[in-house]
């Protein structure tokens, strides 16, 4: 009997799923693979519309009920059926005790038990705290998910699970080209230093896959999210080809793998695991 192939994508926000992995959530769900997603924070601290406070914004707890919703919706445009929100706050991944984290990553991981997941770069792609942490607690409890000594919290809840692959988002110089027109200067502020996005070399991307075919399905994921619509509201002006160019192909760096290597480029998340 053929084991289900299974996808786990671990991220920070709400929108993170659509806008950096949203092709291979539905290429992959659309061929039948079993995808799950784990979210860390409900996007509690961010814009609602154009705004960041006032009147008009609706306050966190229910800024974090809105993009919650705008996540399952996005999901399930996508095909995920597997949705597991952490309740960490938004803007404070990077705080919180690392060990709890991984412990309920592990536990998610136990629980769907994904042969592939991928979740942001060790850069966080444009040194975004949040995403950095999350790299960090995902790289991290793939490893306690296959300890067996590792029982804490959720994790102990489950038996050991070991993934076969793990692989990082990967923003290759085109792609933040048009992130940069769309969204202007994509940086991050941490410390009194800026932090920016710096784009993949060619050489250094292992996998490529192509999700021409879901780009579409894509975009109405991200117009799920409207509540951050006025954050990327340029993507609306887009022509169907630039469209095409963000959402049908996605880069990967393959940070882990039990079943395959060396530098041929993958053109598969799951190449080395299909009977």
């Amino acid at each position: 009997m053929t084991t289900p192939l299974r996808l786990m994508a671990v991220l920070a926000h709400p929108d993170d799923e659509s806008l950096g992995t949203g092709g291979v959530l539905a290429k992959y769900s659309a061929e039948g693979v079993d995808v799950s997603l784990v979210t860390a924070t409900r996007g509690q601290s961010g814009r609602f519309l154009q705004h960041r406070s006032g009147p008009e914004h609706p306050g966190a707890e229910k800024l974090g009920i809105i993009r919650e919703a705008e996540l399952r919706c996005a999901a399930q445009t996508l095909g995920v059926k597997d949705v597991a929100v952490l309740d960490y706050l938004d803007g404070s991944l990077d705080q919180v005790d690392p060990r709890e984290a991984v412990a309920l990553v592990a536990g998610h991981i136990r629980r769907a038990r994904p042969q592939v997941v991928v979740t942001f770069p060790a850069d966080g792609a444009y040194g975004h705290p949040d995403h950095v942490a999350i790299s960090q607690i995902a790289s991290a409890a793939v490893v306690a998910s296959a300890d067996a000594a590792f029982q804490q919290g959720l994790a102990g809840e489950h038996p050991p699970h070991a993934i076969s692959k793990l692989y990082y988002i990967a923003v290759p110089r085109v792609e933040w080209e048009i992130y940069q027109r769309v969204f202007k200067k994509l940086t991050s502020m941490v410390d009194g230093v800026e932090r920016e996005a710096v784009p993949w070399q060619d050489w250094s991307i292992t996998t490529i896959v192509d999700t021409s075919a879901h780009w579409e399905r894509v975009w109405k994921a991200v117009e799920c999210h409207q509540s951050q619509m006025a954050s990327y509201a340029g993507l609306a002006d887009l022509s169907p080809e630039t469209h095409k160019t963000l959402w049908g192909r996605q880069h990967f760096y393959r940070a882990l793998s039990l079943v395959n290597g060396g530098r041929k480029r993958e053109s598969d998340l799951f190449e080395g695991l299909r009977g």
